[in-house]
């Protein structure tokens, strides 16, 4: 039987990124970078962080979205208050960088699904980081939003 180099290369791919996901491995991917000289700080566990986020399944329906409740999602990241693939995700991120997560089922809500997200399924999250401070409705912080929402 006689395959071909392509068939194989896509089997293979396919087999490699299946197991890639399946093994709990997150993958990230920044779709708005920050300049170096622009990034004044990282976060890091322990830190308070705004942010404004879109999550989708793998089909692409989104479950929910910080963008239609206006209102941007504040926790201490690492602190296990969010899922452990947002904890993990969001570390060295500044300020205005936006990041693509592909969560395994392992790092997000597992065997056991929550509401709209059915059980073992893998999450996109679609993320940007606001701020550091907790008062989240000063109007300076109020002002940042607003430009980056206009940026989205």
């Amino acid at each position: 039987m006689k395959v071909s180099t392509t068939k194989f290369l896509a089997v293979f791919l396919l087999v490699r990124l299946v197991c890639a996901v399946d093994s709990g491995q997150l993958r990230i991917g920044i779709t708005r970078k920050v300049p170096p000289d622009e990034c004044v700080q990282k976060t890091q566990s322990g830190d308070t962080v705004a942010i404004h986020y879109e999550g989708s399944l793998e089909d692409g329906t989104i479950f929910d979205s910080s963008y239609e409740r206006d209102q941007p999602l504040e926790f201490v990241l690492g602190s296990g208050q969010v899922i452990r693939g947002w904890d993990q995700g969001l570390q060295n991120m500044c300020i205005g960088e936006q990041r693509k997560l592909t969560i395994p089922p392992d790092l997000g809500y597992g065997s056991r699904g929550i509401g709209p997200i059915p059980a073992n399924a893998v999450l996109g999250e679609s993320i940007i980081w606001i701020d550091l401070k907790k008062d989240t409705n000063s109007a300076s912080f109020q002002g940042r939003i607003g430009g980056y929402q206009e940026k989205r």
